[in-house]
């Protein structure tokens, strides 16, 4: 009986102590990057300024842990494992190949996405309104602008019948979304749309030779992480094969590319944060709705554009947010 008293005695002196411990514990978040860490620090700093708005502090309550696949989305899922054995609070995932593999692998984890194309359609959450499960986020809406994007493309190109559509395989769940809302507009404007597929830097120039050989005036390059990060080389061989391309972010104008319009991409990765804060504040990721991008850039390159010999239209200069001289 006196040892059984002890025990007791001493667990009653512990239990506030475990408990100030379990209070004092710092959170720990995961950042999962699908694309080269060199070509998206500056999206990696948004994550972090939104934090820093929200009053978090790196090292003093909140922990950071960021891994970055660099282009190779087969060490995604050993990226995953890593960052649940770290027992993280939560994670955040950027773009559909990071996002797909933390759905597989990140057990009941909460998943903050960003620059996912069309979570519910392509079967990462129920629905915009009520995710369900434990992923909620920010959509780029992408599929819906890839309309537009043509349009923009038509403009600029006088007599556009035939457009390549630079795809990765790796990536082709998004990318058929991308490709059936291209080809859609394309039937309406008199436009034939056709694929051609690149997954690393090696393929970029056999798939824009290729393209070329089909006999396209023009090529759109779709949203993805990894061709994304090769944006230099295929803005270099946009250049000297002499091809319009529409990119959907800007940082493909800022090497040179001649037009670009979508998501203000740092803006969705910054508001990552009000995410985490409110998970780690006890809110339930199947309940908090997924949010659509709020500002979209058109930037322009004139300089591109006197090279591919091209008239940029009055009309699309007035609406562009940057033109590059």
């Amino acid at each position: 009986m006196k040892r059984r008293a002890l025990l007791l005695a001493s667990a009653a002196l512990l239990a506030p102590l475990a408990r100030a411990q379990n209070a004092e514990r710092i959170p720990r978040v995961g950042y999962l990057f699908s694309f080269v860490r060199s070509q998206g620090e500056h999206l990696w700093q948004a994550c972090r300024q939104g934090l820093r708005e929200l009053s978090y502090v790196e090292g003093r309550n909140i922990v950071l842990e960021p891994r970055w696949a660099d282009g190779r989305h087969e060490r995604l899922p050993q990226l995953v494992a890593e960052l649940v054995r770290l027992n993280v609070d939560v994670i955040v995932a950027a773009a559909t190949p990071a996002n797909q593999a933390a759905k597989s692998g990140a057990g009941r984890i909460p998943v903050v996405m960003v620059a996912v194309s069309d979570p519910a359609r392509i079967g990462l959450v129920a629905s915009l309104v009520r995710p369900g499960g434990n992923m909620t986020g920010l959509s780029l809406l992408t599929p819906e602008l890839s309309g537009k994007r043509l349009e923009l493309l038509a403009e600029i190109v006088p007599r556009l019948k035939r457009v390549a559509a630079l795809m990765n395989p790796e990536n082709r769940r998004t990318h058929d979304l991308f490709l059936d809302e291209t080809r859609t507009a394309g039937r309406a404007l008199g436009i034939s749309v056709e694929p051609q597929l690149a997954r690393s830097a090696a393929e970029l120039e056999p798939a824009v030779k290729a393209a070329l050989g089909d006999g396209a005036q023009a090529c759109i390059v779709f949203d993805d992480p990894v061709l994304w990060s090769y944006r230099k080389g295929i803005v270099e061989l946009a250049a000297k094969s002499r091809l319009p391309v529409m990119y959907g972010y800007s940082e493909f104008v800022d090497e040179g590319g001649l037009i670009s319009y979508g998501p203000h991409r740092p803006d969705l990765y910054r508001r990552t944060a009000s995410y985490v804060d409110k998970i780690l504040k006890g809110a339930n990721p199947a309940e908090l709705p997924i949010e659509r991008p709020t500002r979209f850039e058109l930037f322009v390159n004139l300089k591109a554009a006197r090279s591919l010999a091209l008239a940029m239209p009055q009309s699309i200069l007035l609406r562009a947010d940057r033109v590059i001289e």
